[in-house]
């Protein structure tokens, strides 16, 4: 597996259009600290970036030896609006993102069967530059579970649409989310992501899944023992054979600094990677 970091980290909970930290200072602390790639988002660079700027985050992150391990292309997709699914009906500028940003994977989003026959469509032309589409299991959309993920990856019928596990969203909206849930996952996974909570019915954050309703949980420390272990996650991972990109995806908590995030993730997660 190779260690990324997604540029979420320098995001609060509440704001997925701005960062706390400028892509010119988080990604040397990135390098530093061991991660190989990042996982980029709009916060940091995006669909309706001006193309000076996009080679400019492509030349730091080739002068630091780091790689972009997916590209979400805009701030609909972060934040699950009902816009989000917009990109599938136009997809070559997310394409042109990742090309240009020398990254295979680009991250899309489903909320209806109507979204079918665009993403088909999206993966095709995806496809035909050699790039691969990621589905998150996430709340608010057609994979909140293993059964619908798999389900999903069934109907689309592509060879390169896959999913990005993702265990919290999976534990909010009620399924399995451990090794058996990744057992089954396997044939189908492209990236995975790691961020970790903890429900709370007085939390300050909510997931606003379909199965279950409104889910309210706090995010917590990235080794937390309230919330996820992610050591049998990462065996499990390594059981199936899974060589992918491993993203730490986690926002900034309250009274949090981004070095001192960076350092968490670091701590937690370049020993297991």
């Amino acid at each position: 597996m190779k260690l990324s970091l997604s540029v979420r980290i320098a995001e609060t909970v509440a704001r997925k259009d701005t960062a706390a930290l400028p892509l010119e200072q988080l990604a040397p602390l990135a390098r530093v600290n061991g991660f190989q790639g990042l996982s980029m988002r709009a916060s940091a660079v995006s669909v309706a970036s001006p193309p000076e700027r996009v080679r400019q985050v492509k030349t730091l992150l080739d002068r630091l030896g780091l790689s972009v391990s997916m590209v979400m292309g805009n701030v609909a997709l972060a934040a699950n609006t009902p816009d989000a699914t917009d990109a599938l009906r136009d997809i070559a500028p997310h394409l042109d993102l990742a090309e240009a940003l020398g990254a295979s994977l680009v991250r899309i989003m489903t909320q209806s069967e109507a979204d079918m026959p665009h993403l088909r469509r999206a993966a095709d032309a995806a496809a035909e530059r050699g790039l691969t589409l990621a589905h998150q299991t996430h709340w608010g959309t057609l994979c909140e579970t293993v059964d619908q993920a798999i389900e999903l990856v069934r109907t689309v019928g592509r060879r390169n649409f896959g999913i990005t596990y993702e265990p919290a969203n999976l534990r909010a909206c009620g399924g399995p989310y451990g090794p058996d849930a990744i057992a089954r996952l396997a044939p189908h996974l492209v990236n995975v992501y790691f961020q970790n909570v903890r429900h709370d019915e007085n939390g300050s954050h909510v997931f606003r899944t379909r199965l279950r309703g409104p889910v309210t949980l706090d995010y917590v420390a990235l080794d937390d023992p309230r919330g996820i272990d992610v050591r049998p996650l990462v065996a499990a991972l390594r059981e199936a054979g899974y060589d992918g990109w491993f993203s730490v995806h986690q926002p900034l908590r309250d009274g949090q600094t981004v070095p001192q995030a960076v350092d968490e993730a670091a701590r937690v997660f370049r020993p297991l990677i």
